[in-house]
C-alpha cells in the first residue's frame, strides 16, 4: 500500500495556493487529508479538490502536528508567525513567501540543485524560490558549465498575477474603465497600469533596488552554486494577467559555442527550445503550461562572449506551485 501524508496549504485562496493545490491533484500526489488553511478573513471559503469542495479553515487556530507537510503560500508575515509552530510541531515547512534567509533553508529549484536535498538535516524547511530565479535557474543550469560566467544581466517583464488577486482585479478594472471612457481612479497601484509599464515592482530600498530584484539575485546565485557571480535585475511591472517574461545578456570568459548551447536547452528538463524563426510569449505559448520556453538565443552583435537569451514562463504555475510540488516529492523521496 503506498504510503500517503496529511498536508497543509496556507493560503489556500491565493492565486498560488489554489495553482498548488490544483497542481497536487493531477500529479497524484500520495495525500491523506488535505487540510487548506487562510487567514480569519479568508476562513469559510471553500477550495475544490478531487471534486469536492474543502473548507479553508483559519491558519491561526490550526493544531500543526496533525500534518506532517506545509507549504506555506500566504506571504511573508504568514511564514513569520507559522513556521516556526509548524517545525516545533515536527512539520516540513515549504516556504514560498521569500522569508526564510539562505542561512535558514535552502532555495531547491530540482532542475537546478537537486542534490542540496541530500544535506537537509531535521527540522527541515525548503524554499521554494520566486518565479525569476526559478525560471532562470531551469534556463541557465543546462549551460552554464559551457560558459565561463562573469555576469547577467536580467530584465524582468512580470505579471500582475504576481502582486496577487488583488492586483489582478486592478488591471480588469483599468482596463474597463479606460476602454469604456471613464475617468481611472488607481488603487491597488499608485498609478495607471493598464496600457503602461511600470520601472518599478515594489518599494525600493536606499540604493533603488527593490525586495524582489535582490531576492533573485540572491536566490539564483544560491541555486546556481555561484555565490560571487555578478547579477544585475531590474524588475518591471507589465499589463498581463499571468505568464513573466526575461530579456537575459550572459556574458562569458570565452566565445559562446552557440551549437553547444542550443543542443544543452534542447535536451534540457524543464525547457521548450523555440526555432530561430519564431518566439516565445506569454499568452499562447508560456500559460498554463510547465515548462520555462527559450528563445531568441543568439551572441551578442559585437562580442562572441555575449550570449543573450528570451525566456517565458507562467509565473503562477511553474515559478511558484509546481517547483513547490516538485521540491515535496523529493522530500518525501529521501526525507520525510
Amino acid at each position: 500500500m503506498t504510503q500517503t501524508f496529511d498536508i497543509a496549504v496556507i493560503g489556500a485562496t491565493g492565486t498560488v495556493g489554489e495553482t498548488l493545490v490544483q497542481i497536487l491533484e493531477e500529479v497524484a500526489f500520495p495525500i491523506g487529508t488535505l487540510h487548506l488553511l487562510a487567514s480569519q478573513a479568508s476562513a469559510g471559503s471553500s477550495v475544490t479538490f478531487k471534486g469536492k469542495n474543502l473548507r479553508v479553515r483559519a491558519v491561526e487556530d490550526f493544531d500543526f502536528s496533525l500534518v506532517r507537510l506545509a507549504f506555506f503560500s500566504a506571504g511573508p508575515a504568514a511564514t513569520r508567525s507559522f513556521a516556526p509552530r509548524a517545525q516545533a510541531a515536527g512539520c516540513a515547512v515549504i516556504d514560498l513567501s521569500g522569508d526564510l534567509s539562505a542561512q535558514q533553508a535552502p532555495a531547491i529549484v530540482p532542475e537546478a540543485n537537486a542534490q542540496r536535498m541530500e544535506t537537509l538535516v531535521p527540522p527541515l524547511q525548503v524554499v521554494s524560490p520566486s518565479a525569476g530565479a526559478v525560471a532562470l535557474a531551469v534556463a541557465l543550469a543546462p549551460i552554464k558549465h559551457l560558459l565561463d560566467l562573469e555576469r547577467v544581466q536580467v530584465t524582468a517583464c512580470l505579471a500582475i498575477s504576481a502582486r496577487g488577486r488583488e492586483a489582478v482585479g486592478e488591471l480588469a478594472r483599468q482596463t474597463a474603465e479606460l476602454l469604456n471612457a471613464r475617468p481611472l481612479e488607481p488603487r491597488f497601484f499608485d498609478r495607471q497600469v493598464a496600457f503602461n509599464v511600470l520601472p518599478q515592482v515594489g518599494d525600493c530600498d536606499a540604493q533603488g533596488h527593490g525586495a524582489l530584484e535582490r531576492r533573485l539575485v540572491s536566490e539564483l546565485r544560491e541555486v546556481l552554486g555561484m555565490p560571487t557571480l555578478k547579477i544585475s535585475v531590474t524588475c518591471i511591472q507589465v499589463p498581463v494577467f499571468f505568464g513573466d517574461s526575461y530579456s537575459v545578456a550572459l556574458q562569458s570568459r570565452r566565445p559562446v559555442d552557440l551549437a553547444a548551447v542550443n543542443a544543452a536547452l534542447e535536451a534540457a528538463e524543464s525547457i521548450e527550445l523555440v526555432e530561430p524563426d519564431d518566439y516565445p510569449t506569454p499568452v499562447g505559448d508560456a500559460v498554463g503550461q510547465d515548462v520555462v520556453y527559450v528563445g531568441r538565443v543568439r551572441r551578442g552583435i559585437d562580442e562572441d562572449e555575449q550570449l543573450n537569451l528570451w525566456l517565458t514562463t507562467d509565473n503562477v504555475r511553474k515559478g511558484a506551485a509546481l517547483n513547490a510540488v516538485q521540491v515535496a516529492q523529493l522530500l518525501i523521496k529521501h526525507k520525510v
